[in-house]
């Protein structure tokens, strides 16, 4: 069965009807709740993404999981992502590990490269070093998750004879996910390694993706992966309202708001115009919006085209008032869920 979650950055835009924008620590603490909410609604997966700007509050998304995993009883508790290529794979493992002792084994790592590029300045990295620094600290990782007596021999990172790196995580096979664009190279190099994927269907339909899917599965199974391991998930921005009209008038704001901010700093993109807006919600754009019954079909059809394992609603996109967040949680596990599962039941007794 398809797993469903929510992801987030713990966005900091103004919000629409007051022009007043939370604060990081407030919005930190909301979504602590927003966790606990999703576990108590039943959804399967929570994943905060990390970040080091003004309009994203989450720069350390383990410390935020951490939180959530006393709060929580069943959903698993995921970074989405973690920016590998500038941290440092021995702690990030600690961290990790450290999160599945507290939710008693329900923490995953997705690690990316970072379409977002702020952390390389901060910590010291050089931007032309972008693939190598993911290529050898994705190595590195996995050796730490294998082996707990470390040895390894860096160029970019540490060289590290024979040292323990504890504590261990409570899963045996603690997942660790890799985030994509949808590049082909990326898609080849994280098949032949057997990971995981997630793929962001953000800018385009979902149908775009299957031909990278399918090559992914293709190419994992070619190379002699466990069938186990051979998954995928995508994540898309969303919006869930109780009066499916007025969802979609109230996500516009915030979300061309984020879009603008993203456009300052990147040539490729624009910003965002009621059209470009609208366009997205169509059968064209990957945006889920709407009421339950509306969010449950375009999700179905998201995951029938793709053939996912797990797919993660982007929620929300933009600020917009924490308690309509958390109806939108809300509904999403008793309204959207319900729907999704009922369908792929019905689907395997066929």
């Amino acid at each position: 069965m398809v797993e469903l979650g929510i992801s987030t950055f713990g966005e900091t835009t103004p919000l629409e009807k007051t022009g007043q924008t939370y604060s990081h620590e407030e919005r930190i603490r909301q979504l602590v709740k927003e966790i606990e909410l999703a576990d108590q609604v039943g959804l399967d997966v929570y994943g905060i993404g990390e970040h080091h700007r003004e309009d994203f509050a989450v720069s350390a998304p383990e410390i935020v999981l951490a939180a959530g995993a006393v709060k929580t009883k069943k959903i698993k508790l995921t970074s989405a992502v973690s920016i590998l290529s500038s941290m440092d794979p021995v702690r990030l493992y600690q961290q990790y590990a450290t999160i599945d002792a507290l939710s008693n084994g329900r923490a995953e790592i997705m690690a990316g490269r970072g379409s977002f590029t702020e952390s390389f300045p901060l910590f010291g990295y050089d931007l032309a070093d972008y693939e190598e620094l993911f290529d050898e600290k994705l190595d590195m990782l996995l050796q730490i998750k294998e082996n707990t007596n470390l040895t390894w021999q860096g160029k970019h990172t540490q060289t590290v004879i024979n040292k323990p790196v504890y504590p261990r995580a409570v899963q045996e096979d603690v997942p660790i996910w890799v985030a994509t664009g949808g590049h082909v190279e990326s898609t080849v190099k994280i098949a032949q390694l057997g990971l995981p994927i997630v793929y962001a269907v953000i800018g385009t339909t979902p149908k775009n993706f299957k031909p990278l899917a399918d090559a992914y599965r293709k190419i994992a199974t070619n190379e002699g992966h466990p069938a186990s391991r051979i998954k995928v998930a995508a994540h898309s921005w969303g919006w869930i309202g109780d009066n499916h009209e007025q969802a979609i008038q109230d996500y516009f704001y915030p979300n061309k708001q984020t879009v603008d901010n993203i456009a300052k700093d990147r040539p490729h993109w624009r910003e965002m115009t009621k059209e470009d807006y609208l366009h997205s919600l169509s059968d064209q754009g990957a945006t889920i919006v709407g009421n339950a019954e509306y969010v449950a079909k375009k999700i179905i059809n998201t995951v029938e085209v793709m053939d996912l394992d797990r797919f993660f609603l982007h929620l929300p996109v933009g600020s917009l008032p924490h308690e309509d967040v958390l109806r939108a949680i809300e509904l999403y596990g008793k309204e959207v869920a319900p729907r999704v599962h009922e369908y792929f039941q019905k689907k395997e007794k066929v």
